[in-house]
């Protein structure tokens, strides 16, 4: 017990000194500033080469999106996710150790070119990914949790953070496992996470993208607002459930782009009933499953 409740005091200091270095201290290795210049550069694209000309610079909701984007990739940690996530990792190890178990590590992968390394982890992650944002849409539980992504009623890239925290926690746990076996190195996710948080703002931005003959790899802006439409084909729970390609959803049949829908409306059933607040959103949850 004692190697847990030191693991977790290592954790909040150690990822305070980081936020603060983070902050302080711009580097090319500096994930706070790669998110802020991220950020401006595709807002900058949306302010001089706008899709729905009508919407506002400051759309609705932008300051809170704005708020989510921020506690997500970095209070959020500093309140919980580091802590817990360390503990995870240690009482996994424990587990292991358990059966005689050592190393999980069952490629190494540090032998491979560096450009197979970044490509099978890349394509893993994603489609991992895609599986649980299908998960995410199709079990009742999970959608309650995801309906706060699912309330931007005006897109703009800052949407693309808008989600709870708890998405976190699932992502990341089915993640961990089948990567860690793999044996990737925290520069690779790195890398990887720059180039998926980039095209993830260009997905929800005011913007008009299709890649050409390449948005049947990679997903784009006509394509990711289908995924927000209020109305859904019938029978479905969700469609172009790709996060950075969308190729899964070409090879297992949920694409679905009937026109460019640049002014679909966007959100879901019962959308007037949602909350409005940030602490209200992420509370919600918890509340209609006490109810």
């Amino acid at each position: 017990m004692e190697k847990y409740i030191k693991i977790v005091q290592d954790a909040y200091f150690g990822y305070f000194d980081y936020l603060k270095n983070e902050i302080l201290y711009p580097s090319w290795t500096n994930y706070f500033w790669w998110l802020v210049g991220l950020s401006l550069a595709v807002w900058l694209l949306e302010i001089f080469f706008p899709w729905r000309e009508k919407q506002a610079i400051l759309r609705k909701d932008f300051w809170l999106d704005g708020f989510y984007m921020f506690f997500n990739f970095f209070l959020f940690s500093l309140v919980a996710y580091n802590a817990i996530s360390n503990i995870a990792v240690e009482a996994f190890n424990d587990l292991l150790g358990l059966f005689g178990l050592e190393n999980m590590v069952s490629l190494h992968v540090d032998t491979w070119p560096t450009w197979a390394q970044f490509l099978l982890l890349f394509v893993l992650a994603d489609f991992i990914q895609w599986n649980v944002h299908r998960a995410l849409h199709k079990y009742p539980a999970l959608w309650e949790f995801h309906k706060v992504h699912h309330s931007v009623e005006e897109m703009g890239f800052a949407a693309h953070l808008r989600f709870h925290w708890m998405e976190t926690i699932i992502y990341k746990t089915v993640q961990y496992i089948p990567l860690a076996m793999i044996g990737f190195g925290l520069i690779d996710f790195f890398i990887v996470h720059i180039f998926t948080t980039a095209i993830g703002h260009l997905n929800h931005a005011n913007l008009r993208i299709t890649y050409g003959p390449l948005k049947y790899i990679f997903n784009n802006p006509i394509m990711h607002i289908w995924h927000h439409a209020k109305k859904l084909p019938e029978g479905s729970k969700g469609v172009n459930y790709g996060l950075t390609l969308s190729i899964w959803d070409y090879l297992f049949g949920t694409a679905y782009i009937p026109n460019e829908g640049k002014n679909e409306p966007l959100g879901f059933d019962g959308m007037e009933d949602f909350p409005k607040t940030f602490w209200s959103q992420i509370s919600y949850p918890f509340i209609q499953k006490k109810k």
